[in-house]
């Protein structure tokens, strides 16, 4: 069974161009990632924690409406 490890920023934008989304694209305070007209912020980080991860997957899991599973995102 595959675990959550903190993962850096620019591997977070890399899969999650493979799932769909475009971008990153500037915006005010953060820079955004669109996917089916909707956005969805992305935090500045340099490396995101585990529950910030977490975190913001379910928000993307949300808006894919699928869920997201630990296998599934290490092997994007």
């Amino acid at each position: 069974m595959a675990t959550w490890n903190p993962c850096k920023r620019r591997e977070f934008i890399r899969k999650l161009r493979q799932l769909g989304f475009e971008g990153p694209f500037a915006g005010k305070a953060h820079e955004f990632m669109v996917n089916a007209g909707r956005r969805q912020t992305i935090p500045t980080n340099a490396e995101y924690s585990v529950p910030q991860l977490r975190m913001v997957l379910r928000q993307i899991q949300v808006r894919l409406a699928r869920s997201i599973s630990a296998e599934e995102w290490l092997s994007l």
